[in-house]
């Protein structure tokens, strides 16, 4: 595609994407979809020209305002990849002297919200926790994640896919905590890779594959993944489970769940029951209350611990939407602690960094249930010999898992636990 028309392309769908009404992922998508004359090269130029932007939106609009022309052009040219010949073959005399001068531009010279481009709430509430970690956190954040895998053990062990994956030309590593996870290099596509192929490994963030390891489900048993969406956690559970024993993947999304179905396949896992849900109190739950041994409730969240991946979360949500989605947390929680028969364990997860959702929730739970008693993450994971538990947890005892995008180089995760007593 000629310079001009693919700069065109991405100050279109830039403009759709700023009207937040939907996921970035979804326009961009729905973007392609109408337009499917657009190539490989093209639609990844678009993808991470949006992608550039929604990172460092603040920055790149306070820029934008001393050009002129469309908004929506300027930002296109703020946050254009590579080429930068590629570029400017596609702007003006007037466009490229002000992006020269754009360029020039020095973090030290930035204002304070131009240089973390977070919005002065979630500045404020991460700030908060962090302290003089901010700049790490920030710059953590607006880095684009690694491409994580998790080895299937039922079918592979992971010396074995490193060394097939290594054979097919892929720069990977062992993850540093997981010890189900590997690390690939760039972008490699996976549709066409054995291993993927034949279900020997899924793509899971590494923080992600500790919560099913948290959860430990044994052979045999009755195990329920509370809101498993596409299912990654739940294939990982069916694995540890070693396809025995019965697996509910609930969820209120039917077309989540559908997703779910092509990874079962490949897994090779028979023991997993997909099953939609009207809500947190459907009565296909009630049947099942106490006679569960374990559940994992990957609470729905802001999803701000995964801004690396969805940078428009940060500007999709608001204090607001926070404070809903913990009372849905709560809510959702005391449900699912219904299912766990006495001696069962409970565990509450989020990718969000934010206390109001993880700790404030945790805590609620606790003191609401004399029944259940919690149980430091940091003793599990060592059982689970993940390395160096006790830095990945904070609170008493190792109380609760903490991930980090700049600490651990992982998504945000919390994860709390609980024993049901008797």
């Amino acid at each position: 595609m000629h310079p001009k028309a693919l700069l065109d392309e991405c100050s279109a769908l830039i403009e759709q994407v700023f009207k937040f009404d939907h996921p970035t992922d979804a326009v961009v998508a729905r973007h392609f979809r109408e337009n499917r004359s657009l190539g490989p090269r093209e639609r990844a130029t678009l993808s991470d020209t949006v992608y550039a932007i929604l990172r460092e939106r603040l920055k790149f609009e306070w820029l934008a305002r001393s050009g002129t022309g469309s908004k929506w052009r300027r930002l296109a040219i703020l946050g254009f990849p590579g080429d930068r010949d590629f570029l400017k073959s596609a702007l003006t005399e007037v466009e490229k002297t002000w992006w020269d001068h754009c360029l020039a531009v020095k973090d030290a010279d930035l204002m304070a919200q131009h240089r973390h481009n977070l919005p002065d709430w979630l500045a404020t509430a991460l700030g908060d926790q962090v302290g003089d970690e901010f700049d790490a956190l920030v710059a953590s954040l607006n880095q684009p994640a690694p491409l994580d895998l998790r080895v299937n053990v039922l079918k592979k062990k992971r010396e074995a896919v490193l060394a097939e994956l290594r054979q097919a030309g892929l720069v990977c590593e062992p993850t540093a905590y997981s010890p189900l996870g590997i690390r690939l290099q760039g972008k490699p596509s996976l549709a066409k890779l054995p291993a993927f192929v034949q279900g020997d490994v899924e793509v899971q963030d590494e923080g992600s594959q500790l919560l099913a390891l948290l959860l430990d489900a044994k052979r045999g048993e009755m195990v329920v993944d509370f809101c498993a969406g596409a299912g990654g956690k739940t294939l990982a559970i069916g694995a540890a489970m070693r396809n025995s024993g019965r697996l509910y993947a609930f969820d209120t999304s039917g077309h989540r769940l559908d997703a779910l179905k092509p990874r079962l396949a490949r897994s090779g896992l028979s023991n997993v029951h997909p099953v939609a849900i009207a809500h947190e109190r459907d009565d296909r739950i009630k049947r099942l209350a106490g006679k569960i041994d374990r559940v994992l409730v990957d609470a729905p969240c802001s999803g701000l611990g995964t801004l690396r991946r969805s940078p428009d979360l940060k500007w999709r949500q608001t204090p607001q939407t926070v404070a809903a989605q913990a009372e849905l947390q709560q809510a959702i929680l005391n449900s699912a602690a219904r299912l766990l028969k006495p001696g069962g364990r409970l565990v509450y997860a989020t990718c969000s960094l934010l206390p109001a959702e993880n700790e404030v929730v945790a805590a609620a739970f606790s003191e609401a249930h004399k029944d259940f008693e919690p149980v430091p993450v940091a003793g599990l994971l060592a059982l689970a010999q993940v390395p160096q538990a006790d830095s990945l947890c904070q609170g008493e005892d190792g109380q609760w898992l903490r991930l980090w995008p700049h600490r651990h180089a992982t998504d945000g995760f919390f994860a709390a636990v609980w024993r049901k007593k008797g």
